[in-house]
């Protein structure tokens, strides 16, 4: 499973590379977004020997904070080597350093204070199958983060900033809000101890039962949408973002997992089965009554 899972993903990373790299900056003789997808599942695999052989999740979240923070930084220094980087480069670096730092910390933190993180539980006794986790983050980050490292490491000047770059930032900040303002009701709630045991359904949380991963999903949007002025040809392929992000979460790792976790302790429940056929799992404007 593990080398399938390895082999899938750099597939999928060769193929993206080979539609986005034709006007990238080179470093050395490579594309400098060729450069970024080492860097990402350098430091991923790095991380991982360490962490495989004490069987820790703790910094992982971390690793993945620093490694958004290293592409962004070299992509945006290979762009400037080849001509001056403008405004938009340096917005969205700035964008995606503030959410990196502020979720990476955040889950930092959670992980200490938790002890531990259920989803590495069967993962992390084998090295082996941690190694799938690692890999996946790799992923997670290059494909997250490809339109900032295509958009930073263009050969020549980009386009001065525009209408679409005011739509991407206002999608990025109230993406950014409802991401900030959910991990905050939930911690909020949850260090109360008598709400020990329950499911969080005030705030945010009861217009959606996974408010942070529509915050996610519409930040990571936001940032596609800077790239629709200085996007060209198969580049616009970096734009697979946020529906990258979206279908992760919502039919792979997020929402499956959460749900299933969640039906395991109160499906019996019919206070908890009357909440999830009222409140949709992310776009509650597109909930459908019947």
């Amino acid at each position: 499973m593990t080398g399938i899972v390895v082999s899938s993903v750099l597939l999928i990373v060769g193929l993206v590379l080979g539609a986005v790299d034709a006007n990238s900056a080179s470093f050395r003789g490579l594309p400098a977004v060729a450069w970024c997808a080492i860097i990402v599942f350098g430091v991923q695999w790095l991380a991982w020997v360490p962490a495989s052989i004490v069987q820790t999740e703790r910094f992982y979240d971390l690793a993945g904070g620093m490694t958004y923070l290293l592409v962004v930084a070299f992509s945006l220094w290979v762009g400037s080597e080849s001509g001056e980087f403008g405004s938009r480069e340096s917005l969205i670096s700035a964008l995606v350093a503030i959410w990196s730092v502020r979720l990476s910390g955040f889950l930092f933190l959670r992980i200490h204070h938790k002890g531990k993180d259920g989803r590495f539980d069967d993962l992390k006794t084998s090295p082996v199958r941690f190694l799938v986790p690692w890999t996946l983050q790799g992923l997670w980050i290059f494909l997250t983060a490809n339109v900032v490292i295509v958009v930073n490491s263009q050969s020549g000047s980009s386009p001065p900033l525009g209408i679409w770059d005011g739509m991407g930032l206002a999608i990025w900040i109230l993406g950014f809000w409802i991401e900030v303002l959910a991990d905050s009701q939930k911690t909020k709630f949850n260090s109360n101890p008598d709400n020990e045991g329950k499911w969080i359904d005030q705030g945010l949380w009861s217009r959606c039962r996974h408010p942070n991963y529509l915050g996610e999903t519409l930040l990571w949007t936001g940032i596609a949408v800077f790239g629709v002025a200085c996007l060209e040809g198969l580049e616009w392929v970096a734009c697979i973002s946020p529906v990258f992000v979206y279908l992760l979460l919502t039919k792979i790792s997020g929402i499956p997992i959460l749900d299933r976790r969640a039906l395991s302790k109160w499906g019996d429940n019919p206070e908890y089965q009357s909440y999830r056929e009222r409140v949709p799992a992310i776009f509650p404007l597109l909930r459908i009554r019947g």
